[in-house]
């Protein structure tokens, strides 16, 4: 019977372990990723400590795949509380990947868990800070990217090869795409009580950012920690924290909103200290 509590968390790397460990006691975790491995690992470890995890092995780019995750997760309780973190970066694969990892799986999971969320709820997507180095976009391509029904965003023609040459455009539109998305979709989440936001990190050193500090897009990294306010990398445990206040009750009041914490980068950028420009 379905008596819990239920944490979901999509995306089990550095962040998502962290958050898992920062909101999971008590409740019932649900972690899901593309790598079972990953998984496997995530699980294991917070058993270890006394969680109660169920794992599921998920594609994001897939509707039909994130719905057997909300089967799963409602099967067990009541879904209070859903984390999304799945990403490929820049150096991680091509445009159209990008595109269909970290923009059309996050509409798809907002969709399918906005359909079940528990009144009361709220979710967190994990953004980036790359989604403010975008110069603004026509109203009318903001508009599209946020309500565009998932299944048909990928024909937009702003996210046509054409308009997205490369990798490092496709992961900014992708992250942009995030932020209005989560405009969107929060309107929808609210009709079942629910409260959703988004959260763009900067450099947080998890797995994910060493291979992008060891990759040739290393020095470009390097420059913006030396150019931020804080002059170092954020922790997951720090982006945590923010998502426990985006989850918790003394957010009660928040919603559709993007929290920045990337340590001050995207003010240097605006301020001229740092030149990093994006195009779309």
């Amino acid at each position: 019977m379905a008596n819990k509590n239920v944490l979901v968390v999509i995306g089990v790397g550095g962040i998502g372990q962290a958050i898992a460990r920062r909101q999971g006691a008590g409740k019932a975790v649900l972690l899901a990723d593309f790598d079972e491995q990953t998984l496997d690992a995530a699980a294991k470890g917070l058993e270890a400590t006394g969680y109660a995890v169920t794992v599921r092995r998920v594609d994001v780019t897939s509707r039909a795949s994130i719905h057997e995750v909300v089967k799963e997760a409602s099967a067990i309780g009541a879904v209070t509380e859903v984390v999304h973190t799945a990403g490929v970066s820049p150096n991680m694969a091509p445009p159209d990947k990008i595109l269909a990892v970290d923009l059309l799986g996050t509409a798809l999971v907002l969709e399918e868990f906005g359909n079940i969320v528990a009144p009361g709820g709220s979710g967190v997507v994990i953004s980036s800070m790359a989604g403010y180095m975008l110069p603004p976009l026509p109203p009318e391509v903001d508009l599209a990217l946020a309500n565009t029904p998932a299944d048909e965003l990928l024909k937009l023609p702003s996210l046509q090869p054409s308009a997205v040459p490369d990798s490092g455009s496709a992961y900014a539109i992708s992250k942009r795409a995030n932020h209005l998305r989560i405009q969107a979709e929060c309107l929808r989440w609210a009709e079942r009580g629910a409260r959703l936001n988004s959260i763009s990190p900067g450099i947080i050193l998890t797995p994910l950012a060493q291979k992008e500090m060891s990759s040739p897009s290393g020095a470009g990294y390097r420059a913006m920690i030396a150019a931020s306010a804080a002059r170092r990398v954020g922790t997951p445990e720090e982006v945590a924290s923010a998502a426990a206040y985006l989850l918790g009750p003394d957010a009660g009041f928040v919603t559709g909103s993007d929290l920045l914490i990337d340590g001050g980068v995207i003010p240097a950028i605006r301020m001229g200290r740092l030149n990093v420009r994006v195009e779309a």
